[in-house]
């Protein structure tokens, strides 16, 4: 066994073939890529492995026990949720995970999203493939709402890099950002509690983890109490929202649009309430807001960074 053994089991999660793997192979004396492992190949590809590397392969307790020379885990991402962070514990595992690396490209797509459903984007892009500004009886095609962002209220659940960073963008387009205060969290005068927050904004954009207390956020009641034509962003995970809630709110028309990159199941191969060819008013992309080349690249270096940090005896970004 090499003492530097390397296996990645989802490498194309993550590389297109435009990253430059470089910085792993350097990392270690030897670094397997697969393309994607199934849950019953896991245990053997990391057979003699002192590290795994996983993006989205779920890693627990039967792995572990069933590959005694592993010693760390690195995630290609920054959730580890895919990860049993105490059996990893138990086995003497040290677990790292990514951190960061997304933040330029998910806070441009934060504000893509916003920027599209202020301009009613989508349906003046859909007005113009059914000809409908062809056959206008004057220069231009004024069918859907425009919103200017300057002036409005942005709401911001979750002010961590993230967060702050689409403050940012919006401040420089003329918004008021107003925090919320999260569920399970000590309150903070900064920060207004959630039933104080949903009616003073004109877009909530959410940047929150999803756990015990997050789950479920917006729901039904929470929705109805933002403003009429309010716009709800969500670039973080998709159990913040109670999904057909949305759905019906959005038929009801009490929002002025919706836009998610992320859904409860992902992929949704089962559908998803939010995935009905009905819902007006909704973007929907695929989980595609931190898929930049730089953001990926980033994660690679990241990775090559936390083996190195490990083998040097100061391990970084240690989540367990």
């Amino acid at each position: 066994m090499s003492n530097r053994h390397a296996v990645f089991l989802d490498h194309t999660s993550l590389d297109l073939g435009d990253l430059d793997l470089a910085p792993l192979h350097r990392a270690f004396d030897g670094c397997v890529l697969h393309e994607r492992s199934s849950a019953t190949q896991v245990a053997e590809r990391l057979q003699g492995a002192r590290v795994a590397i996983s993006n989205k392969v779920p890693l627990g307790a039967e792995t572990f026990a069933a590959c005694p020379d592993l010693e760390l885990v690195l995630i290609a991402a920054t959730g580890t949720n895919n990860v049993d962070l105490a059996a990893a514990r138990a086995h003497g595992i040290t677990v790292c995970n990514c951190q960061g690396y997304g933040t330029p490209s998910v806070a441009q797509h934060c504000l893509m999203l916003l920027l599209a459903l202020a301009t009613s984007l989508p349906d003046y892009q859909a007005a113009i493939r059914a000809g409908r500004w062809q056959q206008a009886k004057q220069f231009c095609l004024l069918d859907f709402p425009i919103v200017e962002l300057e002036g409005k209220t942005l709401g911001l659940l979750g002010h961590g890099e993230l967060g702050r960073a689409v403050g940012r963008l919006a401040e420089a387009f003329g918004m008021r950002v107003l925090l919320g205060q999260l569920p399970g969290r000590p309150a903070r005068s900064d920060r207004l509690p959630l039933d104080e927050l949903l009616p003073q904004v004109d877009a909530l954009s959410l940047h929150c983890p999803l756990n015990e207390h997050t789950r479920n956020l917006i729901g039904a009641r929470e929705l109805d109490l933002m403003k009429p034509g309010a716009f709800l962003i969500n670039t973080a995970r998709g159990g913040l929202v109670d999904e057909q809630a949305l759905a019906d709110a959005l038929r009801a028309g009490h929002l002025g649009g919706a836009a998610t990159d992320v859904l409860s199941v992902e992929p949704p191969r089962d559908g998803n309430p939010l995935l009905a060819p009905d819902i007006p008013r909704l973007i929907v992309t695929p989980h595609s807001a931190w898929g930049s080349r730089e953001a990926r690249q980033r994660i690679v270096d990241q990775l090559a960074e936390n083996a190195l940090a490990y083998f040097a005896g100061a391990p970084r970004r240690v989540v367990n």
